[in-house]
């Protein structure tokens, strides 16, 4: 049995590799070192130099700019972002609510949020957590109500309490 990857993808290994080192920004390499707190944009700076290369969504749909990368490509991708001890791009944008907002979101809510997640354009922060509740959804208090501005708009009010927000400072 041979368990040595396929030439193409030793091949995509090197790309993927020499793509980080030439690409991956050195000020950022020294914060992460350092004792700084990482701030939006250095999140963001990493996710839109991928985005750019078209490779800041690799899971997702070719239609919405995914890379159409096979299972081992993704896994390759992974592995040398892991060695290369790179920033993760964060997955509450691109992973968590991206794949719900493609299966069950309206053409023009897929429109408006999609690109702009893949491009690392707008941030996305996780507020599940409730006292008593947890991170059980289906126990959560917090609701929404619909109402109308002073503009003659409709919007949400959310009413409820978290127990924590995950990266909320920056959404």
């Amino acid at each position: 049995m041979d368990l040595d990857f396929a030439p193409e993808d030793v091949a995509f290994r090197k790309e993927v590799r020499a793509f980080i080192t030439e690409n991956y920004p050195k000020a950022l390499r020294e914060k992460q070192k350092s004792e700084d707190a990482l701030t939006k944009e250095d999140y963001f700076s990493w996710h839109r130099i991928l985005a750019k290369k078209g490779w800041a969504t690799p899971s997702w749909p070719k239609e919405w700019g995914g890379t159409d990368w096979t299972p081992t490509q993704r896994y390759i991708w992974s592995e040398e972002n892991a060695l290369a001890d790179t920033l993760p791009i964060l997955p509450f944008g691109v992973s968590m609510l991206a794949p719900v907002l493609w299966t069950f979101g309206t053409q023009e809510q897929k429109e408006k949020f999609l690109p702009d997640i893949r491009d690392g354009k707008i941030w996305w922060c996780q507020g599940y957590s409730e006292p008593g509740a947890g991170s059980d959804l289906a126990s959560l208090k917090t609701r929404a109500e619909r109402i109308k501005g002073d503009d003659g708009k409709e919007y949400y009010l959310v009413n409820g309490q978290k127990t924590w927000t995950t990266l909320g400072q920056f959404a």
